[in-house]
């Protein structure tokens, strides 16, 4: 450390990053996270002097994290010692260019009917980031706004057009060698969508086979573009301290990568997925892009409805017996929940970890045309996990749920409810439909009676397989005993 010090007076030699150097290192390596923020690795040559050499690099993000830069020769066989490091993000602007030039006089051009004209104004106070309007003063008078377009000597020192990262880096000998840069940069996310096809046999219930094709959509909001890049896609949730202020999202410019067939690739990493696009693509600023990486067909889908009568209601178990005969019943929910299923297996043509993402679902009609149906959202799933997701409401299937007897017995420390639950169906064709109660009212709880069997989904949600006619309805009774 004594000797770093004492070279420290050295004169600082400049290395730049030479256009056809650089371009012979490999494209940027782009890792994207879910959770908008991503790792950038790139390549870059120093020609380092003996003594302190400055460097700059001006291909990094304005988003970038600044503690989190690590400059290292990958192999190991150069060390680099970094004195100091910079990084200025603030590429000029017409509010920097008004700050810098605060206390002096410059030319304002004013268009008018007889063509431009130019007035000169002295900048008393920039404003704009100082939470108060500029203060300009033009002819001996001062106003509370720019008079016109202002205009800036070219030759201003300081321009920074590209953000900036700086090192004073010390060598002990001249050397040459390409470093890898690395660092989180904000600004950058990627989400999934999944666009599943179905057949039009809709009035069956049962297994019946679709299509399902991915797509990842990738936006880049980092400030910078990146004309070569090499993309993964880090799926999970990958603990990360977020800035106190949400980065604010613009309006995207949209292309989409058209492909023969997805290329994407996929492993295990640490304890989440990464995805691999497997060739280089462009990535500019302000961009969303969309890469397909499933295109599955013949895939087994299984449709079922769900009534869950009191799902509206405002359930809460708290531990005593609930003893309020009205409680749970002021829901009226009559709406039969549409539930689709799709195995995530290879048997089913899928089996590929799939990122959470927005599912949307058609149906192909009597002539062909697909029509939506229906959307909902999935959390990663697992090779040989099962999606399940409601896509909508019934429209020919409803349910109504009404108690039927209550009665509670203070000494014995017993409550009996009963139910009575209708399913109808004005479809052409008989449906199944699952029949979910929850026994909300005290952890002990035994069905004294019945009119179907039942299976328990948890130990206070039980599910009725309930068969109900074309164009007609069926009828469920059951009495509920609590104890405490």
């Amino acid at each position: 450390m004594a000797q770093i010090r004492r070279l420290l007076p050295a004169v600082f030699f400049a290395a730049s990053l030479a256009g056809a150097q650089q371009a012979a290192n490999p494209p940027v390596a782009l890792t994207i996270y879910n959770q908008d923020f991503a790792v950038a690795r790139q390549y870059i040559d120093l020609a380092l002097h003996a003594g302190a050499n400055e460097i700059t690099a001006t291909d990094v993000t304005s988003k970038l994290e600044p503690d989190s830069v690590v400059l290292r020769d990958a192999t190991g066989d150069h060390p680099v010692h970094i004195l100091e490091q910079n990084y200025d993000a603030a590429v000029v602007t017409q509010e920097w260019l008004l700050q810098k030039y605060e206390g002096r006089t410059i030319d304002f051009q004013i268009n008018t009917l007889n063509g431009p004209q130019i007035v000169q104004g002295k900048i008393i106070r920039a404003g704009f980031g100082q939470n108060a309007p500029p203060l300009i003063e033009v002819n001996g008078k001062m106003q509370f706004q720019l008079p016109g377009t202002p205009l800036f000597p070219a030759l201003t020192d300081g321009l920074l057009l590209k953000p900036t990262l700086r090192w004073q880096i010390q060598a002990e000998k001249p050397e040459r060698f390409t470093a890898e840069l690395s660092y989180i940069t904000g600004g950058m996310d990627w989400e999934v969508t999944y666009n599943v096809v179905a057949p039009n046999n809709a009035d069956t219930t049962g297994e019946e086979k679709g299509d399902v094709l991915g797509w990842i959509t990738i936006h880049n909001q980092s400030g910078t573009n990146f004309p070569q890049a090499k993309i993964k896609l880090m799926a999970g949730d990958v603990a990360k301290i977020q800035p106190a202020s949400p980065i604010a999202m613009a309006r995207f410019a949209m292309t989409q990568a058209n492909s023969v067939a997805p290329q994407v690739t996929q492993k295990a990493f640490d304890d989440f997925h990464l995805y691999d696009l497997g060739r280089t693509v462009a990535l500019r600023d302000g961009e969303m892009k969309q890469v397909q990486f499933l295109d599955a067909t013949n895939v087994g889908m299984q449709r079922s409805y769900i009534y869950d009568g009191a799902s509206q209601a405002q359930l809460t178990y708290y531990g005593n017996t609930n003893q309020d005969r009205n409680y749970g019943l002021d829901s009226g929910n009559t709406k039969v929940h549409i539930v689709e299923e799709i195995k995530n297996s290879e048997a089913n043509h899928l089996g590929m970890p799939l990122p959470a993402g927005r599912l949307r679902f058609y149906r192909r009609d009597t002539g062909g045309q697909i029509e939506f149906i229906g959307e909902s959202t999935i959390d990663h799933t697992p090779a040989e996990d099962t999606v399940k997701v409601v896509t909508g409401s019934a429209f020919d299937v409803k349910g109504s749920r009404r108690q039927t007897d209550f009665h509670v017995d203070y000494n014995g420390r017993v409550l009996e409810e009963s139910f009575e639950i209708k399913v109808t169906n004005q479809k052409a064709q008989p449906v199944k439909v699952g029949v979910v109660e929850h026994l909300y009212r005290g952890a002990n709880w035994e069905i004294t009676a019945k009119s179907l069997d039942y299976e328990k989904r948890d130990s206070r949600t039980i599910e009725f397989p309930v068969e109900v006619p074309a164009r007609g309805e069926s009828t469920l009774t059951y009495t509920v005993r609590y104890t405490w």
